[in-house]
């Protein structure tokens, strides 16, 4: 049970992260305005993409420790992955963005990897 646990929450946080970037690169305007920190509509187009690029990427690598290396290479990418959501959430206190998305999405999330993290450790 804990295993199907484990790894069905670390599987269901990478996909979850490939869709965040696919829509950085489909839709960079809206996903931005969702991150917590609007972009310009003349200037961040490409800074936008380089984000997309990097979540898809985050997410298959992700994908990959999990089913070709296993449940402890999966969880030492989660605990140093939950940086990204931490440093997204300075980010966006830093940029004007509000409390709720900093805390409630931000630190929501890097609190979720945290716990996927353990998850996997305790395998």
């Amino acid at each position: 049970m804990l295993s199907v646990l484990a790894y069905g929450l670390a599987a269901a946080l990478d996909l979850f992260i490939i869709v965040i970037g696919a829509r950085f690169l489909l839709t960079p305007n809206t996903a931005a305005a969702g991150y917590g920190v609007p972009a310009k509509p003349d200037g961040d187009a490409a800074y936008l993409a380089v984000k997309g690029v990097r979540d898809v990427v985050s997410g298959i690598v992700g994908l990959a420790l999990l089913v070709f290396v296993g449940a402890h290479a999966g969880a030492w990418f989660l605990l140093a992955s939950a940086l990204s959501p931490l440093g997204d959430m300075v980010i966006v206190l830093r940029h004007g963005g509000t409390k709720a998305v900093a805390f409630g999405i931000h630190l929501a999330t890097a609190v979720l990897v945290l716990i996927s993290a353990a998850l996997l450790f305790a395998l």
